[in-house]
Formats: C-alpha cells, sequence, structure tokens
C-alpha cells in the first residue's frame, strides 16, 4: 500500500485529505507542521507529501529545503496543496522541488488527477 503524509497545520483540512487519501488505497501520516514532517521522515519514507505553504514553526517551501539536505533511499513526491495561488508562488514551490500543486480547496478527483501525474513521473524516471 501506498503512503502519504499530509502536512498541514489545519486540523480539519488533514482530515477531509486523510479521507480522500483513504478512498484512493493509501496509508495515511499526520504531521501539523513542516518540523514534525521532517521528523516522520527521518524514520518512514512516504510515497507523496501532500504539502500546505503557510504554516508555523516550519513552512512548506523550508521543509522543501530541509527535506533536500536529508540523504533519503529515495525522495518522495510532493504536492503543495495551499492557498497561494499567484504564478510567482507556484513558480517558487516547483523550482524548490514540488512536483505538483494543487489549489485548496480541492475535491477527491482533483486529488487523485495530481497523484496519478506524479507516480507516472516516478515510473517513467521523470521528474513531474
Amino acid at each position: 500500500m501506498k503512503k502519504c503524509l499530509v502536512v498541514d497545520d489545519s486540523k480539519v483540512i488533514r482530515k477531509v485529505a486523510c479521507h480522500m487519501l483513504e478512498t484512493l488505497d493509501f496509508s495515511v501520516v499526520e504531521a501539523d507542521h513542516g518540523g514534525e514532517a521532517l521528523e516522520r521522515l527521518k524514520t518512514d519514507i512516504p510515497d507523496v507529501v501532500l504539502l500546505d505553504w503557510n504554516m508555523p514553526v516550519m513552512d512548506g517551501m523550508e521543509f522543501l529545503d530541509a527535506m533536500k539536505a536529508l540523504a533519503l533511499e529515495t525522495r518522495p513526491k510532493v504536492i503543495f496543496c495551499t492557498t497561494e495561488n499567484d504564478v510567482d508562488h507556484i513558480r517558487r514551490a516547483m523550482a524548490a522541488g514540488a512536483d505538483e500543486y494543487i489549489m485548496k480547496p480541492f475535491d477527491r478527483e482533483t486529488l487523485q488527477s495530481k497523484i496519478e501525474i506524479v507516480q507516472a513521473g516516478a515510473v517513467n524516471g521523470q521528474s513531474a
């Protein structure tokens, strides 16, 4: 079973995302900020990280930078999931290492589509 780490400071968003992911046959782990997510990565690398941008302690961009510094055997695919919707934010996220980008609010079909895109890239040996 594929694993997803949902990183968001909103408990409601985490619960909704977890429910959607479970219907897509993912086992799900949650973190309420980037620092907690980084600690989880050190012990269990998920297939996908669903990552919020604006969080306390460590935001999404700081998390991406910190994740790059880890010597991970395999790098999880990262899907930014945020209300930040201007082109500059999207470009910055992709340049920092995100594989895809979802706007909040999102639905199951959108999430499934983005996961399929990043997984197809992984199968083909590409970065999405």
